[in-house]
């Protein structure tokens, strides 16, 4: 299974970015999704997941009313909005795919990763 993560760039202080990721083959929709970032020098870390169906949601406390994550199902494709950007949230992004219908913040419970995107939020 492979995950093709779009949507990086480059942006100012307070702006918007969007994420996607889509899985190669239909393997995630019965599996929580979750959008992981690392920046340089440092663990990669949570950033928000989502359940199998999108009933639920979670995210780290330093992006919790900034960032919605969502997904389409129908093809595989998880979604990371990201507004108000600051600095800090300067890194590359992964998508990954959980061993469960549900996204926890723990990295070993998931099994499939993308190859990342770079987001970059200038001051």
């Amino acid at each position: 299974v492979q995950l093709q993560a779009s949507g990086g760039g480059l942006v100012q202080t307070g702006g918007s970015l969007r994420l996607s990721c889509t899985a190669s083959r239909r393997t995630s929709s019965n599996n929580g999704m979750a959008w992981f970032r690392q920046a340089p020098g440092k663990e990669r870390e949570f950033v928000a997941g989502i359940s199998w169906r999108g009933a639920s949601a979670s995210y780290s406390e330093s992006v919790k009313g900034r960032f919605t994550v969502s997904r389409d199902s129908s093809k595989d494709t998880v979604f990371l909005q990201m507004n108000s950007l600051k600095p800090e949230d300067t890194a590359v992004y992964y998508c990954a795919v959980s061993r469960s219908p549900y996204a926890s913040d723990d990295r070993s419970t998931y099994n499939y990763w993308g190859q990342g995107t770079q987001v970059t939020v200038s001051s």
